[in-house]
């Protein structure tokens, strides 16, 4: 596999990464975007993964009105259990952010609550809008704070699914015909927008919400009235509108990204819906996944896992990632291979395809956390021997 050739460089890297002391890890989740609850089971898993003779976390949760708090690690690990039900504890004491830019370009940043905790690496396990665009990562970047995962162009590029397209059209990566809508032009011309969706050749078409993951917002219109419907839904979530072109019988593939300069990419899966909503919706996700199914290793040939994989290594490059991504895949009944999109912070549930994928590959949960933090410490180290004056 592809994956396995470059792990001996990559190993000796993450040893070299190691420190003498513990850690200390700031986990932020919660956030104000519409994938709130999955950051929260996504921050569980992940805190329930990190190596405890390693680092030490400090959780701060970000409530859905921007509400920065410091957090009991018993509480997230309860109240994620249950999305429906999980709240940030308002009677946590609020965090106050105290950057200190250091003069070499490297930087620390002190968080205060009940006690002020001077933070060595961020991870971020924020979804969506506000966390996963770049929003984040350039208030770190200011601090000089090491964080997982890609820095602000790429998390914008990947949030962003517009802009995510025409560069992997100019990178000359597959993807399947799109149309981007705006809402001012909705609003001025909405049946001359429906006549350019139908332009694609016919339905059905699916449409979703240029900024947002998790499936939320996204809806399968099978003719002209159900997309009008299925477009002003999706711009109550966003001010952009992928509508894209149904692929015939397609399979979903997802393929899971690991490194900096030089990413490894995991084997392949696949996601089996067979849900009422036609496809891998935000309910067949989350709330009834009995006719979900996931398939590590997928059922491809030799020749379409390489294929895949190159794919997914050259979309992480492209759209300038760095630390993880989560590719998924659209394989068509021809065989031919669409990207769909890239998740720069994918989910870290219970479900959720990333880890899967790498322990299916051979790294279970705590060496793979383990080694995004390492991962995150390498990059900033990198980014603060940069000059920074003439």
């Amino acid at each position: 596999m592809l994956f396995i050739s470059t792990w001996a460089r990559f190993e000796v890297a993450s040893r070299a990464m190691s420190a003498p002391r513990k850690l200390r890890v700031a986990v932020l989740f919660g956030g104000r975007s519409a994938e709130h609850e999955i950051s929260l089971l996504s921050a569980r898993n992940v805190v329930e993964a990190l190596d405890r003779e390693r680092f030490e976390p400090i959780l701060v949760g970000i409530d859905k009105s921007g509400r920065w708090l410091l957090q009991e690690e018993a509480l997230l690990l309860g109240a994620a259990r249950d999305p429906r039900l999980a709240k940030l504890n308002q009677s946590m004491p609020d965090v106050t952010l105290a950057a200190h830019p250091g003069a070499s370009g490297a930087g620390s940043l002190t968080i205060g609550g009940a006690a002020p905790a001077g933070i060595d690496v961020v991870f971020p396990v924020l979804h969506g809008p506000m966390g996963e665009d770049g929003c984040i990562q350039g208030l770190l970047e200011l601090a000089g704070v090491p964080y997982v995962g890609a820095g602000v162009l790429g998390s914008s590029v990947g949030m962003d699914k517009d802009v995510m397209k025409r560069l992997l059209i100019e990178a000359e990566i597959p993807i399947v015909p799109h149309v981007t809508l705006r809402r001012a032009e909705c609003e001025r011309s909405p049946q001359k927008a429906l006549d350019r969706c139908e332009e694609m050749g016919g339905y059905p078409l699916f449409v979703k919400p240029a900024n947002l993951g998790s499936s939320v917002g996204v809806s399968r219109a099978k003719d002209r009235q159900s997309l009008a419907d299925a477009i002003e839904h999706a711009f109550e979530f966003d001010l952009k509108v992928i509508v894209e072109k149904a692929v015939d019988s397609p399979r979903e593939i997802e393929c899971a990204v690991l490194g900096n300069d030089e990413p490894i990419a995991s084997i392949p899966g696949e996601i089996v819906v067979d849900h009422p909503d036609g496809f891998y919706s935000y309910t067949a996700k989350y709330i009834d996944d009995k006719g979900t199914t996931t398939k590590i290793p997928a059922d491809l040939t030799g020749g379409e896992i390489n294929a895949i994989q190159l794919l997914s290594l050259q979309t992480f490059r492209t759209l300038e990632c760095a630390g993880l991504a989560r590719i998924d895949f659209f394989r068509s009944k021809t065989g031919e291979l669409f990207v769909n999109e890239i998740n720069t912070l994918p989910g870290f549930t219970a479900i959720s395809m990333y880890p899967k994928l790498w322990e299916a590959s051979g790294i279970p949960p705590r060496e793979l956390v383990g080694k995004l933090i390492d991962l995150a410490l390498e990059r900033g180290a990198r980014r603060a021997k940069l000059r920074t004056s003439t």
